[in-house]
């Protein structure tokens, strides 16, 4: 009688799939009951900003809900990322945020409020991109070979400009000089434009920077990118080498944007917002404008942003500990 049971349940489940298709997950989630808020921790205009702006846009048809951009700038992204800390953990509150705050401030700082494993839900990435160096008319260098000879040759001059202390391009830095053998003083601006006059005018040789900051620059002339951090070329800089093709194989680092909620929010809700800032992400139109940027478009599982989120933090605390720098 069980057996004639089971089968019979058997047959009818199949043929409830055959007839209405497959049942989706009980926990499955398709909308969301409030408005979506993402968090930015900088100034409106730059590229966190950007990104989250081309998301919210679209992601609005998928949680059906509007969705709405709250920048809230400094102190380095931590303000943003105290703020969704604290939120309630059922998705209405997320952040956007690259790879600095998450997997390199925190071993600059002694005391930090948050914790970027403990306190967060990876949803998913937004974009990746790549680092590069560029010179100015100081040094007289076009390649990343002729540059290496000239701050071998002049070591007092062998400085390098970036966009703040405690940055991952700061750090890249610290990986070049242990490659090349030369201490290069770093010299930590506020912020990309500051540093620009600086190294068109020669007060600075060389500059670290994402490589979206550099990319116009380059083409118009005024600086030279000699290399950059991928493990493959920029299709913004195609006639630009990598570290990495130059020999330099310990140098290869990518940046990323990537998108985060509140610690123990319920996956069914990660795996909404992570649906819908896929397609966002995928827009032509969002690609189109990544791209003119120096960014690739990147998606994932929350999973495997989960997994790139942990690996880099692990990558970048020691090299931040080597360098002897702190922040506080």
């Amino acid at each position: 009688m069980k057996v004639r049971t089971a089968l019979l349940s058997a047959v009818c489940g199949a043929l409830c799939v055959a007839i209405f298709g497959a049942v989706p997950p009980a926990l499955a989630q398709d909308k969301m009951d409030k408005p979506v808020r993402i968090i930015v921790g900088f100034a409106p205009g730059g590229t966190a900003d950007l990104i989250a702006r081309v998301v919210a846009d679209k992601l609005k048809d998928t949680v059906g809900q509007a969705v709405i951009v709250d920048n809230r700038p400094g102190a380095a992204g931590r303000i943003a990322a105290d703020a969704v800390k604290a939120a309630a953990p059922d998705g209405a509150t997320i952040m956007v945020m690259p790879i600095g705050p998450m997997a390199v401030v925190p071993h600059t700082l002694k005391s930090i409020s948050y914790d970027s494993i403990k306190d967060y839900t990876p949803i998913g990435l937004g974009a990746t991109f790549q680092f590069a160096v560029a010179v100015g008319p100081e040094s007289g260098t076009k390649s990343w070979a002729e540059y290496v000879a000239w701050v071998k040759a002049n070591p007092a001059k062998a400085s390098y400009a970036t966009s703040a202390a405690g940055s991952l391009p700061h750090f890249i830095g610290v990986l070049l000089s242990r490659e090349i053998g030369v201490d290069m003083v770093h010299i930590g601006y506020k912020g990309s434009a500051a540093y620009v006059n600086d190294l068109v005018g020669g007060q600075v040789p060389a500059a670290i920077d994402a490589i979206a900051d550099l990319t116009e620059l380059h083409r118009a002339g005024r600086i030279r990118v000699l290399a950059s951090s991928g493990a493959t070329r920029s299709a913004a800089l195609p006639d630009v080498p990598t570290w990495s093709e130059l020999g330099l194989k310990n140098v290869v680092a990518s940046g990323w944007f990537g998108f985060f909620a509140p610690a123990n929010t319920p996956k069914a809700t990660i795996d909404l917002l992570n649906r819908g800032i896929n397609k966002a992400l995928q827009s032509p139109d969002v690609v189109e404008r990544l791209t003119k940027l120096g960014m690739d478009p990147a998606t994932s599982t929350p999973e495997e942003f989960a997994r790139i989120v942990a690996s880099d933090y692990a990558k970048w605390g020691p090299i931040v500990k080597a360098s002897g720098f702190t922040a506080d």
